[in-house]
């Protein structure tokens, strides 16, 4: 029982992150009469456009932190991006706040190394050959074990910044320049994996419940630069591929704990599945879901964080999502367009209103959903096509 916003009997949830995603999960928030508070590190971001009120903090900053989370005091504290400071989390969880799904979950997740030493040396769990270095020698040592080509990663870092393929021995330096440039903290280490020649990459949104452990139908997505472009609804995978994949994320999800929907990412190669990462949130290839989907994951991540039934997850169409990106650096936008891409059957457009543009910035999304996997994504991609971002 809760009554309704900005009242004493309210129940609030703060949202750490404000982007795109955290946008969505706020709407659903709200269509459940929930008061809703947005903190990012910048400005009008788009969930603080429908929050009820918004803090722009520095997240990686405790001291910040941990005063606008005891300012106030919100039933839910949701993490929706990776640079935060996790150890303030986990404090202030043991001093009686609900973090979402736990505190120990963000931590773990938010930094590479520990959440590969969790799924493969703790769980056993099929993943790609790794090691770590600390400085530019170590990386050169730890490519000679891998072996190339393999893939260099910041131990923390979101949306692919600073990962890249290192070809041969020769493109070492500049993988560690350009890994140490995306980090989302000063952390002067690298994960090396092995690079798996996979069939395809799948994201299966894996949802803890009151009602137990349920999974979406499987994502399809193309990366570029460790960052998504594209993702589809659903992706197909054999009988046995599909159990393999649900045994995984159940297992990597089950050590996690807490509510709510969970993006495991995952390889699917000619012998096996092998697991790469998982974060404990809405996923942004998951946006195909608004277009899918009976409900969202968005509306998943409510309805499980606040504790609700879920009875069943219903994919009602197949679909696909692509997304717009900015080419240029600029503090001032337009989008054109728009009539001619929602002129295509069955798209709808997202902008995001972010405030400003930078190269490679997803800047809004087309769904679509149709009777195939295949006319969904065609349609997805002519629409980015007729929208053009013009910088002032």
């Amino acid at each position: 029982m809760y009554g309704p916003p900005l009242t004493r009997q309210a129940k609030k949830v703060l949202l750490l992150g404000a982007g795109e995603l955290g946008k969505e999960v706020i709407i659903e928030a709200q269509r459940l009469g929930v008061e809703t508070i947005a903190v990012d590190r910048y400005d009008h971001a788009p969930a603080m456009q429908v929050a009820h009120r918004s803090h722009v903090i520095n997240m990686l900053d405790a001291d910040e932190l941990r005063r606008v989370i005891e300012l106030e005091q919100p039933d839910l504290v949701i993490p929706e991006i990776e640079a935060i400071s996790t150890a303030t989390l986990v404090d202030l969880e043991q001093k009686g706040f609900h973090i979402i799904p736990t505190a120990r979950a963000t931590r773990l997740t938010m930094d590479r190394e520990g959440i590969r030493r969790l799924a493969s040396e703790t769980l056993g769990l099929p993943t790609a050959r790794y090691e770590f270095a600390n400085s530019l020698e170590e990386l050169r040592h730890a490519v000679k074990i891998i072996g190339t080509p393999c893939v260099i990663k910041p131990i923390m870092s979101s949306s692919g910044k600073g990962q890249s393929v290192c070809k041969t021995e020769a493109d070492v330096e500049s993988s560690w320049d350009y890994a140490l440039l995306g980090g989302r903290v000063k952390n002067a280490r690298v994960i090396v994996e092995e690079f798996i020649p996979f069939d395809s990459e799948i994201t299966l949104l894996t949802v803890r419940s009151v009602s137990g452990t349920q999974f979406c139908a499987p994502i399809g997505h193309v990366q570029r630069d460790g960052d998504y472009i594209e993702s589809w609804q659903p992706h197909f995978l054999t009988d046995q591929q599909a159990d393999e994949a649900r045994q995984i994320a159940k297992a990597i999800t089950d050590e996690l704990g807490g509510y709510g929907v969970f993006g495991v990412e995952l390889f699917v190669a000619p012998d096996r599945i092998y697991f790469s990462e998982v974060s404990p949130r809405p996923h942004d290839t998951g946006l195909v879901t608004l277009a899918t989907q009976d409900l969202s994951e968005f509306a998943l991540h409510i309805r499980a964080v606040l504790g609700f039934p879920i009875p069943s997850i219903t994919l009602l169409q197949p679909g696909a999502s692509h997304a717009l990106k900015a080419s240029q650096e600029a503090q001032q936008y337009t989008v054109s367009g728009l009539p001619k891409a929602l002129a295509l059957p069955r798209t709808q457009v997202r902008l995001f209103g972010k405030p400003e543009t930078k190269i490679g910035r997803r800047m809004g999304v087309a769904l679509v959903s149709a009777d195939d996997v295949e006319t969904a994504r065609s349609y997805a991609r002519q629409a980015v096509q007729q929208l053009s971002i013009e910088y002032d």
